[in-house]
């Protein structure tokens, strides 16, 4: 097992041990298993899965949508530190969609590079909290 902590600007939000975690990265989604070599690096706007068990199947991972924010992996610990982290149960899939479709609004009507970037960034947010919102919805068909 990898002892996994994930800390926002609000706290602690998930402080484990787990098999297998999932990560978005500038470069794409790495896996960080017991044993991982030691790294630093950047984490993207996406969704963090963890797999507590080996036999733990896809839809019994927990799953968390995150900005941006740091990896850290040494000694067997994995350590993600970002701005903001909010786990599949505290999202609301319809308000996750009302968000999405208002931030893509403030695309489409900006007028200036800062607007254009501040409404991408929010599309990105808000596409990953409906992303997550979906997977919680799957997991609990299952």
């Amino acid at each position: 097992m990898i002892h996994f902590q994930l800390v926002s600007l609000d706290g602690v939000k998930q402080d484990t041990e787990a098999y297998e975690v999932l990560l978005p990265t500038l470069d794409g989604v790495i896996g960080v298993m017991p044993g991982h070599m030691p790294l630093i690096s950047a984490a993207s706007h996406g969704v963090v899965s963890i797999r507590r068990n080996a036999s733990d199947k896809d839809d019994m991972m927990e799953h968390f949508a995150i900005s941006g924010g740091v990896i850290e992996v040494a000694d067997n610990t994995l350590r993600v530190l970002v701005d903001e982290a909010d786990h599949a149960d505290e999202i609301s899939e319809s308000e996750a969609q009302k968000a999405y479709e208002a931030a893509q609004k403030l695309k489409r009507e900006a007028k200036d590079q800062v607007s254009l970037e501040h409404a991408q960034s929010l599309v990105d947010r808000s596409a990953v909290r409906l992303q997550v919102a979906g997977l919680k919805r799957r997991r609990h068909r299952s």
